[in-house]
């Protein structure tokens, strides 16, 4: 697995819109629709990724509580699925209801979204404000598979907390680092 970190999203730069299908409801969802009133998370993300697979638990424990608190919650897969059959859509849907998403999981099969997000890994991580800007484009938390730290999602969380607290963005955040987007050839 080849180590890849999210690239620089500027603080402050609005949420690229998007209208994509959710695997579950088959139902198309924009920014818009999945937005919460104080923010939200929009998480890049697939079915194999070790990285992924290493937070998901908890990435679902914090979607449960942030939701009750106004933030919204989406995950986008944008990978080729020609090359990594286990991200196609009918995966993505048996892999949300197993780990019981609460939020949709959206399908990039054209991976525009990922494009207009400049997203280059999973996780790629981006939290927006109430008014749709880049509030946080960062770690989940510092345990990685391997390292020994255990997930806590405490670098998600925090920013949370501030951005509903009312807070500045932090002005030191740490990059996202998981496997590449699997980019079509």
């Amino acid at each position: 697995m080849a180590l890849t970190e999210s690239n620089t999203f500027p603080i402050g730069t609005r949420a690229p819109e998007f209208k994509l299908i959710d695997v579950i409801t088959e139902d198309y969802f924009t920014f818009e629709v999945c937005k919460g009133e104080k923010g939200t998370v929009v998480l890049f993300i697939c079915n194999h990724c070790p990285f992924v697979l290493h937070i998901n638990d908890k990435i679902v424990e914090l979607a449960n509580t942030f939701q009750n608190k106004g933030i919204g919650f989406v995950a986008i897969s944008s990978n080729d699925v020609m090359r990594y059959p286990q991200d196609s859509p009918g995966m993505m849907r048996i892999h949300a209801e197993e780990l019981e998403y609460s939020f949709p999981y959206l399908y990039d099969e054209t991976q525009e979204i990922a494009r207009r997000y400049d997203a280059t890994c999973t996780p790629d991580i981006y939290v927006f404000d109430q008014n749709d800007n880049c509030y946080y484009h960062g770690q989940f938390d510092s345990s990685r598979p391997g390292n020994h730290i255990p997930v806590t999602g405490e670098d998600l969380a925090q920013v949370l907390d501030e951005l509903i607290a009312g807070e500045a963005p932090r002005k030191k955040q740490l990059p996202s680092i998981g496997c590449g987007i699997k980019w079509k050839i």
